[in-house]
């Protein structure tokens, strides 16, 4: 973990402070959410709970904006569904996104508003993968079905490098997991990421340093670790797919991370930026003040949501801009 704080990684053009809306949200979400998240049984009903509470509150504070489209696919091992902003024109570059909540809670369905806005800002369809959830399925199902997702899409004709791996939470780790497979298996890596609030230490050690400084509101590091035992169902946590580590990746992504200053896997964040930066690759980190986790996925109440949504879409744009440029002065210099 880098000694940075918070300040050294502003994102450009974002006020030094959170609006006055965004924290009062996050106020009522620690008196609020917190005590009901950290009280919850990882029983089958309070699995079932949750996941209606997040579905809930997704649809309530994050809705699909009118006339994005949805097309659901189910393709041998692959699921999950297309979502394009209106009017979209698909074209050859393509987001490849992987949704969050402990590996236990969300789908893509959940996360439609928040992919249908990406593409909106983006102008790229989104393909978000509706991988297996545990209890009732354990690692590595949510890994292998990922990895399936990208090689299908890599079937249908996508270029590698025009490839965008997006996701936010355990996205992340799911993301980084991947990074290392191809890396294994030769298969070419994609053209950038981008990740929002991403989970890479899954012993949740990170997050209980942050705690120890600032609470975060939507649930303490013990619960969530709670959930994602469910995924790792006793699998010893240092495996090499659990603790994961970029530092041998070849040919790493250009990588934004954007996180909120108030939650716990901020930690998870700077770590993973310098894991990246310290493997000889390019991640820019975005700490924005005083957001909470994934705030992107909740326009209703935190106005920065869109601005954060922009910066990844400008983002996206440069970096797969510079990958073509960098592409044709290779084939110029042969």
């Amino acid at each position: 973990m880098t000694s940075t704080t918070d300040d050294d990684h502003l994102p450009r053009g974002a006020f030094s402070a959170a609006s006055r809306r965004t924290r009062l949200a996050a106020l009522m979400t620690r008196l609020t959410l917190r005590p009901i998240t950290n009280l919850l049984p990882t029983s089958s009903r309070g699995i079932e709970f949750s996941r209606r509470l997040v579905a809930t509150s997704m649809n309530l504070f994050g809705p699909v904006p009118k006339g994005a489209r949805v097309d659901l696919v189910a393709d041998g091992p692959v699921r999950g569904e297309w979502v394009r902003a209106p009017g979209l024109t698909p074209g050859p570059r393509v987001i490849l996104y992987i949704h969050g909540s402990a590996y236990v809670i969300c789908s893509a369905r959940t996360h439609r508003g928040l992919t249908a806005r990406l593409s909106r800002s983006t102008g790229l369809p989104v393909f978000t993968v509706d991988y297996r959830l545990a209890p009732e399925h354990p690692f590595p199902a949510a890994a292998d079905d990922l990895e399936a997702a990208y090689r299908w899409l890599l079937g249908q004709g996508y270029d590698a490098a025009d490839i965008v791996i997006a996701g936010d939470s355990a996205g992340g780790h799911l993301a980084a997991d991947l990074l290392i497979e191809n890396d294994r298996t030769s298969t070419p890596q994609p053209g950038a990421m981008v990740l929002f609030s991403p989970l890479i230490d899954l012993d949740f050690e990170l997050s209980a340093r942050m705690e120890r400084t600032r609470k975060d509101p939507m649930i303490s590091a013990k619960a969530a670790r709670g959930l994602v035992l469910l995924y790792t169902d006793g699998h010893d946590s240092s495996l090499p797919r659990l603790r994961l580590d970029l530092g041998r990746v070849r040919e790493l992504p250009p990588t934004l991370i954007q996180v909120g200053g108030a939650e716990m896997l901020r930690g998870d964040a700077r770590h993973l930026h310098a894991m990246i930066e310290t493997g000889g690759g390019r991640s820019e980190l975005e700490v924005w003040p005083d957001q909470m986790h994934v705030f992107h996925a909740l326009p209703r109440l935190i106005p920065e949501a869109e601005k954060a949504l922009e910066h990844a879409a400008e983002f996206i744009t440069h970096a797969l801009d510079n990958q073509v440029v960098q592409n044709d002065s290779k084939e110029q210099v042969s």
